[in-house]
């Protein structure tokens, strides 16, 4: 039985759904999973139909990070050259910083507190 890529996504409809919404083509989002055109037709119809649904438990349990548009388009290359989508990317940087407790040294910010900025530069 072929495993179904998912990009890191609980299902491939999870992973249609994220990609058309970062704006990406019938065609690219096949490419990126390695399924037909039709089928990602097919998965957005069903997620269509069954937009009443309850919510994803990851949804639930606050698992889900959306990232900007232009952090994406930043990660697009390095993805590329893994052969990955940006958010699985996105998402093995993370851990990598997480598991390697790294988080201060990444950030280098000597713990400054972001709550009444924007993302970006610490001012």
């Amino acid at each position: 039985m072929p495993i179904k890529r998912t990009l890191g996504y609980a299902t491939r409809t999870a992973a249609v759904m994220a990609l058309r919404g970062q704006g990406l083509s019938t065609a690219a989002i096949a490419e990126w999973i390695g399924i037909e055109p039709k089928t990602v037709a097919a998965l957005e119809a069903s997620a269509a139909r069954s937009k009443a649904r309850a919510r994803l438990p990851a949804e639930e349990q606050g698992r889900l990070v959306p990232f900007p548009i232009d952090v994406l388009n930043q990660l697009r290359r390095p993805a590329e050259k893994r052969r990955i989508h940006p958010n699985q990317l996105a998402q093995l940087i993370i851990e990598a910083v997480i598991d390697g407790n790294l988080v201060d040294a990444v950030l280098d910010d000597a713990g400054a507190d972001y709550a009444p900025m924007r993302r970006g530069r610490v001012s």
